[in-house]
Order: C-alpha cells, then sequence, then structure tokens
C-alpha cells in the first residue's frame, strides 16, 4: 500500500509542501491528497488590495496542482482524529472521511473578534477573499463623504487603512491604534508612516480601545462614538479551534505545539506549518504568524517529512524572522529588518524601493506556489524499506 500523506489546507504554506513533496517523493510509494475548501489559492498578502478595488489573481488550485499527481479534496475540514488517523471533511456530496499515515495541518489563521460586541455582525475583516469581496462592495456604494474605520494597527491595519485612502480618495478613513501607531518600527519607519498617513489624508486615533461595534458606529472604552460606514475588524488572528479539539497538543491559543522539524510533540506523524504552528525561531522566540514564518515552517516539514520517509538525514532549515514588509499603496512602503531579539534596527528602507521590494516579494511568493514542481527532478525519492518507524507508528508517543 501507497504512504498517504494528507495536507489540510492550500495556502502559502500547504500548498508549497504539498508541491514539493510531490516533486521530490515517488508516486510510486506515496499518495498526496490536498484538502482546501475554496478551489483558488488566495493571495492572503494582498486582501486589503483586493478590498480597496484592485484586481487580483487567484489562481485555480486544479491548475496549480495539474500534473503533479497531487489529489484535490475541495471541502471543509469539520475534524481530525489523530488516534484514528483520519479527517473528517463536508462538502456538497456530504463529504466523509480521509485516511492518513503522515498529515501536515496547515489550516491558517482567520480574524479574532476579541470577545468585542458586534464585531462578528457589523465589521468586516479581510482574512479571507470572502469578507474581502464583500468589504469591496460595500465601499464601491459609499459615494464622497464615507466614512471608514479600521480598528487595528498592527501591520494588516495599517495596510488596509492606507490602501483604502489611496484608492478611494473620495472617502474619510480613520484608523483607530490601541496604542501608539507603529510602536514596533525604528524611530525613522515610524516617521514616515506618519508622514505617508498624513499624505494620504487618513486620521489616526491613538490609544483608543473599541470596546463595542453597532452597525453605524464604534463606541470606545472612554465613551466616544465614532461614525462609520465601513467599520474593518484588523485586531489580530485566531487559529482554527479544530486542532484544540482533537486532542493534539496546542497552546493556549490553539496552535499546535512542534519540535524543531515541526512535528508535533504528541503525536508524531502530524506535522504543522504557517500560522498553525507553534514553532520557536532560532532566536529562541516563537515566530509570529506571517507569511515569512509560513515559508520557512513548510520548508522544514518538506525536509523532516522526506527525511523520515526515505531515511535520508533531516536537514535543520532556517527558523527565523527577518523583518516587516509594509505596503503604505501602491507607490509608498516600509521596509523594517529586526534583530536577533525581534527588534527593530535603527535603519529602514522606505518610500518607491520598499513598495517595489514587497511587490517583488509578492510576485515571488504567488509564482512558487503557482509552480510547486518547478525543476522536477528526473528521479525521485523511494521511500526507505523500513521507515523512520516513529513517521508511521502508532500515536501517543511524544517525539
Amino acid at each position: 500500500m501507497k504512504h498517504r500523506i494528507v495536507v489540510l489546507g492550500a495556502g502559502y504554506a500547504g500548498a508549497h509542501v504539498a508541491g514539493n513533496l510531490a516533486r521530490r517523493l515517488s508516486p510510486a510509494d506515496t499518495e498526496i491528497t490536498v484538502v482546501n475548501a475554496e478551489p483558488d489559492f488566495v493571495q492572503r498578502l494582498r486582501l486589503h488590495e483586493l478590498a480597496a478595488g484592485h484586481e487580483i489573481k487567484a489562481p485555480k488550485l486544479a491548475d496549480v496542482f495539474a500534473g503533479t499527481g497531487i489529489r484535490l479534496r475541495l471541502a471543509r475540514v469539520t475534524a481530525v482524529d489523530p488516534e484514528r488517523q483520519v479527517v473528517a471533511v463536508a462538502d456538497a456530496d456530504g463529504g466523509g472521511e480521509l485516511g492518513y499515515d503522515t498529515l501536515l495541518y496547515a489550516l491558517g489563521s482567520h480574524g479574532d473578534d476579541h470577545g468585542v460586541p458586534g464585531v462578528v455582525e457589523h465589521a468586516f475583516d479581510i482574512a479571507a477573499r470572502p469578507s474581502a469581496l464583500r468589504l469591496r462592495e460595500r465601499l464601491g456604494r459609499r459615494g464622497e463623504g464615507g466614512r471608514v474605520l479600521v480598528v487595528g494597527d498592527g501591520l494588516t491595519g495599517i495596510e488596509t487603512a492606507t490602501e483604502i485612502a489611496e484608492a478611494r480618495p473620495g472617502l474619510s478613513v480613520t484608523l483607530v491604534a490601541r496604542g501608539e501607531l507603529g510602536a514596533r518600527l525604528s524611530a525613522g519607519a515610524r516617521r514616515h508612516l506618519r508622514q505617508a498617513c498624513a499624505r494620504l489624508g487618513i486620521t489616526v486615533l491613538e490609544h483608543t480601545k473599541v470596546e463595542a461595534v453597532e452597525a453605524t458606529r464604534v463606541l470606545c472604552a472612554d465613551g466616544t462614538a465614532l461614525a462609520s460606514d465601513a467599520t474593518v475588524w484588523t485586531a489580530g488572528f485566531a487559529v482554527n479551534p479544530i486542532a484544540a479539539a482533537s486532542g493534539l497538543e496546542v497552546t493556549e491559543n490553539g496552535r499546535i505545539v512542534v519540535d524543531r522539524t515541526m512535528r508535533s510533540v504528541s503525536h508524531p506523524n502530524v506535522y504543522a506549518a504557517g500560522d498553525s504552528a507553534y514553532a520557536i525561531g532560532d532566536n529562541g522566540r516563537p515566530l509570529p504568524m506571517s507569511c515569512a514564518s509560513a515559508g520557512f515552517t513548510g520548508q522544514q516539514a518538506i525536509e523532516a517529512i522526506v527525511g523520515r520517509l526515505t531515511g535520508r538525514k533531516i536537514a535543520n532549515t532556517k527558523l527565523v524572522y527577518p523583518g516587516n514588509h509594509i505596503s503604505l499603496g501602491r507607490r509608498d512602503g516600509i521596509l523594517q529588518l529586526v534583530d536577533d531579539e525581534a527588534q527593530a534596527k535603527p535603519k529602514y528602507v522606505g518610500g518607491r524601493k520598499a513598495a517595489r521590494i514587497k511587490s517583488g516579494i509578492l510576485k515571488v511568493s504567488l509564482w512558487a506556489t503557482s509552480h510547486p514542481t518547478f525543476g522536477l527532478p528526473k528521479r525521485k525519492h523511494r521511500l526507505a524499506a523500513a521507515p523512520d518507524a516513529s513517521a508511521t507508528k502508532a500515536v501517543g508517543v511524544a517525539a
């Protein structure tokens, strides 16, 4: 029987891992199935652009995986049972179960409402394509003077506010920051950010806590009510509760605890990559949820799975967080590198140069995902006659 590899999620991490496993493992020994709820690859890093009105490519996953031997199952994951080694899915035909020998969990994250009343009912988020499209439609119906409130001063909030302000200058955009705007940036980068907000006409409210969202306004802790025709919630991300419900060892917020090779510490035939994984970087700190982390954790998972199944030495890839690439509209940006303590370095790159760097990164990420088996070797690795027993043995043994 072939070794069954199931990959949950086809975002930046899942698609990258699946394609590379297909590139390196022989189809004579393995079968790879990718489970994803949507038929398209979503460029999540560009959803704020989609919401602002730009056209963003969304390659069909069937086309992405064509010719790779990867099986695509369009379905929603509803549960994982690591004891029985099955995944439950739901689709238009009623769903069912998929058995696996090796599982790669890469279901990513979604917007976190933090329990604030009214967020689910009245706010938009840009963590998923459907919500970004709904926001796009709402903004398109607002004429001159329409009021947009972006809640959250992290990178997503900054990029969303600046993109909307640039693409739709007739709208009034307010960015609500719980602390100091750009607090994690260097002094020079903070000045650059404030200048960009002023240039785009964005009102910035710092040290402001939102306590409730209503249909036409936002209520703040100090009693202030802010009128809004469209409230965009960008105050953080949370992971799917499926991992926690499965019995896998997870952190308090539901991320799967993994070892240096992205292997679950509680279930050795389960791996995690991307936002779902709680991975410790080379600096001894947890890697943040980001596209960069998805790439690094995904590459390490690839090396570990291939190594253990073929009997080869497992290479340790880099687990680093180099810095932040922030878009400030289409023609401006900030590239802020960080040190080993994850603190901003004094120097930064700003303006058009930073915007071009960010654009290049996005193009490379899309190309790499759309060509998962580029450079396909003539010979693929066969599985070892007796693969690392812990890769397929019964669960419940610590890695």
